[in-house]
């Protein structure tokens, strides 16, 4: 019993300290539903892009089209907004059902170091759109974006840390390939997205 206690006591101990220096209400629902919110998004991107009204492919022809990329720049925007609604409003929740405090020391450094990627990203692939050089947006967004996880991936699960590492891959491969950009955003904001919340939501929120 003695034995048993000690181990009961050390395993409390590594909570608490986890606790201390980890945010870990993180909602991995929030993770599925922002993965089919790019699902859609890209589904939309690429009827609204790639085909004419007769329902043809077009392929690559609006490759250098800065109205085609701006139609795709919108939709990215509002899969942002709903996906940061949605992981703020589900996180809040999951860390009241916890009884933990949302806005707290180690929540403020987490978002501190997510922001600064994603904030340096966003205004790099604003230079992007001005300049004209619409090829590397989409690698650039997966790449800025798995940068930021990794980062951020101190502050809370390391789960996150190799969700980060492979989009950072598919952002490579977005580069090396070009015409594919939508499909490898899909991807790694559509599918990687719902692999990793419900890895999440099962193993830790339920």
């Amino acid at each position: 019993m003695e034995e048993k206690d000690i181990y009961a006591e050390l395993s409390s101990i590594r909570n608490l300290m986890e606790r201390s220096s980890k945010f870990i209400s993180l909602s991995g629902l929030s993770g599925i539903m922002a993965g089919f919110y790019a699902l859609i998004g890209a589904f939309i991107g690429y009827k609204v892009v790639y085909t004419d009204n007769n329902g043809l492919t077009l392929g690559n022809h609006y490759a250098n089209d800065p109205v085609a990329w701006r139609s795709l720049f919108f939709i990215a925007a509002i899969v942002l907004v709903l996906s940061l609604f949605t992981v703020v409003w589900l996180t809040i929740r999951q860390a009241r059902k916890k009884g933990e405090d949302f806005w707290n020391p180690v929540s403020r450094r987490l978002l501190t170091n997510l922001s600064i990627p994603l904030i340096t990203g966003g205004l790099f692939i604003l230079i992007l759109i001005f300049r004209g050089y619409y090829g590397i947006i989409i690698s650039a967004s997966l790449l800025f974006y798995g940068m930021a996880l990794i980062i951020g991936s101190q502050y809370t699960f390391t789960d996150v840390k190799w969700l980060g590492v492979c989009e950072i891959i598919l952002g490579l491969l977005a580069a090396l390939i070009p015409g594919w950009g939508l499909i490898f955003w899909a991807v790694g904001f559509g599918i990687l997205h719902i692999l990793y919340g419900s890895i999440m939501h099962f193993k830790y929120n339920q």
